[in-house]
């Protein structure tokens, strides 16, 4: 086997992941909790978050 076979089965495997990867990512039974994550950024919060930042200033 020399580095061509290598590359050429190496390509195969990434190829192979990455379409696993996609059927699993546009799965119906995912739908739902994607669509739920995606609204989140325009949610309203329920309480405010405390800054981190708050008194931790050096000047």
């Amino acid at each position: 086997m020399d580095l061509n076979d290598i590359r050429a089965w190496y390509t195969v495997v990434l190829f192979v992941t990455f379409i696993g990867i996609w059927a699993w990512a546009w799965s119906g039974k995912r739908k739902a909790r994607f669509e739920e994550a995606a609204r989140l950024p325009l949610e309203e919060p329920d309480a405010p978050r405390p800054d981190k930042n708050k008194g931790d200033h050096h000047e």
